[in-house]
């Protein structure tokens, strides 16, 4: 009789979870390996040992007490990768301040909404970046600042917020600066900061984040120390990292990937942080490894294939490198291998999470099949479950099936900050998050990614799964990266249309030889019908593609040509 497995694991491991606060872990690896590098921010020429890194922290903690800010407390920080960020990240933990991370392409409703939902008193601010001028918006949102005294802010717009902190080196109406801010610390006495860091706890809220809005508006995950302090670490133990561990950091540090998978995941271990810029340069990026010799990377696919396609790749020494992730949408699998052979990184890893899961729940490892190391998201993560339930029962399907990936464990957000509908909507009675990707499990229960349960895609009664058409489409050699959703269609209900950009030095191709190229390769329903050509692809700031603004935009265009 043969017993099919259901669709369930979990995460078994010898090593236990961290019981401690973010910043007892950081004075832990501070006091192991104070002459280690902790940081290196090439873009502000900042390079620091754990021990002067740790002082930073402290001194800026110092500084927070001393504006008043209290355990419990919202502050707020909007500003690109710089070494300003990862200080306030660690000194708000020391004083138990909830980090809000706001994304650095909000415009001003964005950031008047979360700053509102969250309750933000006191904000981080850069002056400006790349198109975004911060300060100007600050003042339009809250005009009051400009004749405010520091620390004193009373915004009708902003009714919680009283101070702003502005990382520019001049200094504006109604805000300190960096420098000004830390200084305010000497008032404050280090045994004072000691005794309020002892009273923290580790089920503490520490950390709001909002999701990515690729649907809806942005909701704010209220992650603990105990849920990111730990992923971060085992994503790392998962890449063996250690103290001689040098990784590059070009993803945004508001985004779990930057603050989470790569800041906690190289403070637990005593690796360094570089970062190689303010906002992500492919060059900048490969300049950061051949210089710093670094041994691990970190990025989203559309980050790997920009830093490939660099007309000068081959000048870079890569050597160094050994291991990194790629996370943060589907990858590829003809980039993991270019990514393994091109840039030497042969035990790069493939990690798959969401915000609410702070953010990691599956990882490969370089102990894989590489057959699965490229066309799965791994196994579930240690101290974790993963099941994979029938979305319309929410029974746990047989190995093998699609269904809808469920996560539980010590990740899980606590819930979404002032939204309980929706944390019950998302954080079911058992503790399970409901992730609203498809996916199916093996019998070794590696889980594949098959897309979004809002992404799949209906025509004519089949189930069409995007992933499986641009896995095919990316064999082709004139294709650099390619996306497929569904629009309507009267006759089937929905049609496929693929969005394609070419290699720069790609032969011209259109539909047909698209078409041409599909045919007999894979079952004609699942060829797209629609092609758009295209330099780039509607994007969030972390490189997530949108796929709901793509469909928007398809069927726009269509109507207009009919």
């Amino acid at each position: 009789m043969n017993i099919t497995l259901p669709s369930y694991t979990s995460g078994t491991s010898e090593t236990p979870l961290l019981g401690m606060t973010i910043g007892a872990m950081l004075d832990r690896t501070a006091a192991t390996f104070p002459d280690t590098e902790a940081l290196v921010c090439l873009h502000q020429d900042i390079r620091w040992t754990y021990r002067e890194f740790v002082d930073k922290v402290n001194e800026a903690a110092r500084g927070f007490l001393a504006i008043g800010v209290k355990q419990g407390d919202r502050v707020g920080i909007w500003s690109p990768n710089r070494y300003e960020w990862t200080v306030t990240q660690f000194a708000t933990a020391k004083v138990g301040a909830i980090l809000v991370n706001i994304n650095p392409a909000y415009g001003m409703h964005e950031l008047e909404f979360a700053m509102n939902l969250a309750g933000v008193s006191v904000l981080v601010t850069a002056d400006s970046f790349k198109a975004s001028d911060y300060r100007k918006t600050l003042y339009e949102l809250a005009p009051e600042l400009k004749a405010a005294k520091p620390g004193e802010l009373k915004a009708a717009r902003l009714p919680e917020l009283r101070a702003v902190i502005n990382l520019d080196a001049d200094k504006h109406d109604g805000m300190w600066t960096w420098n000004e801010f830390v200084q305010s610390g000497s008032k404050v006495s280090q045994d004072e900061l000691d005794k309020v860091q002892a009273q923290l706890q580790f089920d503490d809220p520490i950390n709001i984040q909002f999701t990515s809005g690729t649907t809806g508006n942005p909701k704010g995950a209220t992650l603990t120390h105990h849920n990111i302090l730990n992923n971060g670490y085992f994503v790392a133990e998962s890449q063996r990292f250690t103290e001689k561990d040098r990784l590059v950091i070009p993803v945004p540090l508001y985004h779990c990937f930057g603050m989470v998978m790569a800041n906690l995941g190289c403070i637990t271990h005593g690796s360094t942080m570089i970062y190689p810029d303010e906002g992500f340069e492919p060059t900048s990026v490969l300049q950061a490894v051949h210089q710093e010799k670094a041994t691990a990377l970190y990025g989203v696919p559309t980050m790997f294939i920009a830093e490939l396609a660099v007309p000068e790749f081959e000048s870079y020494d890569l050597s160094s490198l050994r291991t990194g992730i790629m996370a943060g949408s589907i990858c590829p699998a003809e980039v993991m291998k270019k990514v393994n052979n091109k840039m030497n990184m042969k035990e790069v890893q493939i990690a798959y999470g969401m915000t609410e899961t702070s953010p990691v729940s599956t990882q490969t490892s370089s102990l894989d099949p590489f057959e699965k190391q490229v066309t799965t998201v791994g196994r579930t993560q240690p101290h974790l479950e993963t099941k994979i339930v029938d979305p319309a029962t929410g029974n746990v399907v047989p190995r093998g099936e699609i269904g809808e990936l469920c996560t539980r464990g010590y990740s899980v957000m606590l819930r979404y900050w002032n939204n309980e509908e929706k944390t019950r909507e998302a954080i079911d009675d058992a503790g399970w998050m409901h992730t609203g990707d498809l996916a199916t499990m093996d019998e070794d229960g590696f889980i594949q990614i098959v897309g979004r349960i809002k992404d799949m895609v209906i025509r004519g009664g089949e189930n069409i799964y995007p992933k499986e058409i641009e896995e095919f489409l990316y064999t082709h050699p004139s294709i650099e990266e390619v996306q497929v959703t569904g629009i309507p269609d009267e006759k089937y209900g929905e049609e496929l249309i693929a969005w394609v950009k070419l290699r720069p030095d790609a032969d011209p191709l259109d539909a047909d030889d698209l078409i041409a190229f599909c045919k007999g390769q894979i079952a004609h329903f699942k060829i797209p019908k629609n092609y758009k050509f295209v330099d780039s692809f509607p994007m969030t700031v972390t490189g997530k593609i949108q796929k709901f603004r793509m469909r928007e935009i398809s069927i726009e265009e269509l109507q207009g040509e009919k």
